[in-house]
């Protein structure tokens, strides 16, 4: 049975205070897949502002991120006068239902959906949060992290705030809650200004919407248009621009970093709360989190992954029979390997994708079937070829040995792997969920090493400078390379504080 917690919902208790109990002794909170050896995407946020069904609307844009993050989900809405709030643990599916969407009344919708990076993995730090304060009611959605969160929330407890989770989202409402300015949008924007990190966050009042960017610009978040059949045009937010397809909306422009947007019934209006500070943009939201048909930082994703791939084949090419992509991520960057090789694609390895949340399977005889539960080779592709196996990212080996064990088994002559971008070597304080640094094999093996780990013919990386060179595409932007690099555009702290080892989150 799904678990949710009902927060200003008319006709039902609010359930806040009874899960603080069950947070703190772990109920709700799914164990990690030990064999699970990918970066995980960190969260997926969505607005509506001034439609008749925005609950709805919320629903299908948060259905289009889910690969965002699968470990909860939430929808709030407001309507002028309540402002209600139901999330849960699962996928946006299992949560609302028909039944469960029809008790979130409103023109005004915030959505989430989370794969926890600060914070325990629990109900209770599900999004949005919802706070009651001294400004009035707000909920918040956050996409990213906070990395001067510890002081932060020192100094707010001393002055009297009460949290009610330990996400570092609710950070930014105290904050809010206990800013001195005079209005509700001097507050917003002098305490964006107080926080670092990374965040693209919506908001939302009883009567207005708010979306933000960092001054950096780390993770996406664009804005769009809906045509409205009652009245004056929807504007909608979105992390990622898939999104407004379902939705039929119009892509309007990305969010600036630093900048804070306000929407009313008096329309929209834009400050600069930051201004002058670099931009450091995640590149790997343009190596894997993204889908491939987003438009991110101004740049499709699918034309950056196919210019990986081509560069890739331009760097270290190898003799070969065929290219296979390792699904589903590495499939774009694979096909501008072919193409650019001259070498057959072929999908040498097909992917289940009924798996479902295997993170949560109890059973550790199960889990141990990991990548066989997702993968199968394609015996008559792979036999007897030498197999050019692409991939977005070598994390800790464990997967991709196993991916070159199959392969081989299923008949290949000689396996190749390539990976789609250069050896990460440091963990991401910015909101994705990372080993720390001695978990990730290029931090503390040899290239060769990982190539004698993972037992492959041979392993060659696309460059950084490829990398780069691939995401560019001529709209100025500067990346965040971090984790390739070791190279932080902010104040350097160490992983543990930020992500604590026994929740990884």
């Amino acid at each position: 049975m799904t678990q949710r917690l009902y927060q200003g919902v008319s006709g039902i208790l609010d359930q806040t205070a009874s899960l603080v109990a069950n947070c703190a002794a772990g109920v709700g909170r799914p164990v990690r897949d030990e064999g699970d050896d990918k970066l995980h995407e960190e969260c997926g946020v969505v607005a509506v502002h001034n439609y008749a069904d925005a609950a709805r609307q919320a629903y299908l844009a948060l259905y289009a991120l889910q690969h965002r993050g699968q470990e909860s989900a939430g929808i709030a809405t407001a309507d002028g006068q309540r402002l209600a709030n139901i999330k849960g643990m699962g996928l946006v599916s299992e949560i609302f239902t028909d039944d469960v969407i029809a008790k979130l009344p409103g023109r005004m919708a915030i959505g989430h959906t989370r794969y926890s990076t600060t914070g325990d993995s629990a109900l209770l730090n599900a999004q949005p949060i919802r706070v009651d304060s001294t400004k009035g009611l707000i909920a918040i959605a956050h996409n990213g992290n906070l990395v001067n969160l510890g002081n932060l929330r020192a100094r707010l407890e001393r002055e009297g705030a009460y949290f009610q989770t330990t996400s570092d989202s609710e950070i930014i409402v105290q904050l809010i809650a206990h800013s001195q300015a005079g209005t509700l949008v001097d507050a917003i924007a002098g305490s964006l200004a107080q926080v670092e990190g990374a965040f693209s966050i919506v908001m939302m009042t009883r009567d207005r919407i708010f979306a933000a960017r960092d001054p950096r610009g780390f993770r996406p978040l664009s804005m769009g248009r809906m045509k409205n059949p009652d009245g004056s045009d929807a504007i909608v937010f979105a992390s990622e621009s898939c999104a407004f397809d379902l939705l039929r909306a119009e892509f309007l422009r990305d969010v600036h970093p630093g900048e804070l947007i306000m929407v009313s019934d008096d329309g929209v209006t834009s400050r600069q709360f930051a201004s002058g500070i670099p931009q450091a943009s995640c590149i790997f939201e343009h190596v894997y989190f993204a889908r491939p048909d987003s438009r991110i930082f101004g740049r499709w994703v699918q034309e950056s992954r196919d210019q990986m791939g081509r560069q890739l084949a331009r760097e270290s090419g190898v003799s070969a029979d065929v290219v296979v992509p390792v699904p589903d991520s590495g499939v774009t960057a694979a096909l501008g390997y072919a193409e650019e090789a001259g070498l057959p694609f072929r999908f040498g390895l097909i992917r289940n994708h009924y798996v479902g949340r295997t993170f949560i399977e109890p059973e550790q005889r199960v889990r141990d079937f990991g990548v066989r539960l997702k993968l199968n080779p394609v015996h008559n592709l792979l036999a007897g070829k030498r197999v050019v196996l692409i991939d977005d990212s070598i994390i800790r080996g464990t997967t991709s040995r196993k991916i070159v064990r199959m392969v081989r088994g299923a008949g290949a002559t000689e396996v190749h792997l390539r990976i789609s971008c250069p050896p990460t070597v440091s963990p991401c304080f910015y909101g994705v969920d990372t080993p720390n640094k001695r978990e990730l094999i290029a931090a503390n093996q040899s290239i060769e090493e990982i190539r004698r780990f993972i037992e492959a013919d041979s392993l060659a990386y696309l460059s950084l400078e490829g990398m780069l060179k691939s995401c560019d595409g001529g709209e100025g932007n500067s990346f965040c390379t971090a984790c390739y690099t070791g190279n932080y555009p902010t104040q350097w702290l160490d992983v543990e504080e930020i992500l604590p080892a026994a929740a990884i989150s």
